[in-house]
């Protein structure tokens, strides 16, 4: 199979032909790789099981792991469920469209290759004005998991998805980086409040706010059969061994230099700020302020495939906000925690 590329113009949107052939494709049952604000989506028809099927060969992705439904309005999204809660149409005021997914009771409208036979969906409307666009001229909701083979670091850019995926899908809709660079907050909005199922960019902080209440974290990790994504397969691994340390960041230099003792050819993976104090260069700046970080990190752990590393060393960061999400994408990704 051959992979088409589309190119986004500097307008930032699809032109009329463009955005038919994506349509044309997922209707025919066909696969169309596209960016969202996060990460770049695998999309298929979310009614089609054989399309949804396709998802799951593409990446090599286990067919018991739920997929998230992506729509492009509230509208879209009240037609594959059975009821809103308030608490949820007020979360969609604040934050949607955006990075934040809900799973909710669904109605059957979506393939039970999408809920992996649950009884809920988890379902998002995405900010990114292509994937609106293209959402907004189905008339279907679109199934989309991370553009990457099942594993690997989430792609964030048209290349990370031709790398992974070139010959297994026929089109990728190239429109440059993305933003925020982790996969969204994840709520189970099924109870009476929302629970946290995976955290994102949309913090526990910012949720609270809006809602006046505590929230309290999932037990989702020691079930056998989560609701959301990304809980139940290590995830986000970069192909070569990643050493996490935590605590003092002189344990960097210690583990740095133990490797260098066996020969080993380290790669450094740090924030600005710890690569000055250490006087260290990193292989790769994830910035300075942990929105940075959090954006580069999937690009930072992908530069190293194309280097003859033997092992890559990261530092942590406080778990507070978004460095939660960035320490759950850190540590679902080592090899070894330190």
């Amino acid at each position: 199979m051959k992979t088409k590329q589309l190119k986004v113009k500097t307008d930032g949107l699809l032109t009329k032909k463009e955005l038919n052939h994506a349509v044309e494709t997922l209707s025919a049952g066909e696969l169309v790789a596209f960016p969202t604000e996060t990460v770049y989506g695998l999309g298929a028809d979310a009614t089609n099981s054989l399309a949804i099927l396709k998802i799951y060969q593409a990446k090599g992705r286990p067919s018991d792991n739920p997929l998230i439904a992506h729509v492009g309005s509230f509208n879209q999204l009240k037609r594959l469920v059975k009821y809103v809660p308030t608490y949820v149409e007020e979360l969609i005021h604040h934050f949607s469209p955006g990075p934040i997914t809900y799973i909710l009771k669904h109605n059957h409208v979506c393939s039970n290759k999408v809920t992996a036979g649950l009884d809920t969906i988890a379902v998002r409307i995405p900010s990114h004005p292509v994937a609106l666009q293209l959402l907004k001229a189905c008339e279907f909701p679109v199934a989309a998991p991370s553009a990457n083979l099942s594993g690997k670091p989430s792609p964030t850019s048209a290349k990370h998805v031709l790398k992974d995926l070139a010959g297994k899908i026929p089109l990728i809709i190239d429109a440059g980086n993305t933003g925020v660079g982790l996969e969204s907050t994840v709520l189970d909005c099924t109870g009476d409040l929302p629970v946290i199922l995976r955290d994102g960019s949309i913090t526990r902080e910012m949720i609270e706010k809006v809602l006046n209440v505590t929230l309290k974290q999932s037990e989702q990790l020691t079930i056998k059969t989560p609701k959301s994504p990304g809980l139940k397969y290590k995830h986000y691994a970069p192909a070569i061994p990643l050493i996490l340390i935590q605590g003092n960041k002189e344990k960097i230099r210690t583990e740095i230099l133990a490797y260098q003792a066996l020969g080993k050819k380290v790669g450094i993976l740090l924030s600005d700020q710890t690569a000055m104090k250490l006087d260290l260069k990193s292989n790769f700046r994830l910035g300075q302020t942990i929105e940075e970080i959090a954006s580069n990190l999937y690009d930072g752990l992908r530069s190293f495939e194309n280097m003859d590393y033997d092992v890559i060393i990261a530092e942590s960061f406080e778990k507070k906000e978004l460095g939660i999400a960035v320490m759950d994408r850190l540590t679902r990704a080592a090899t070894k925690i330190i």
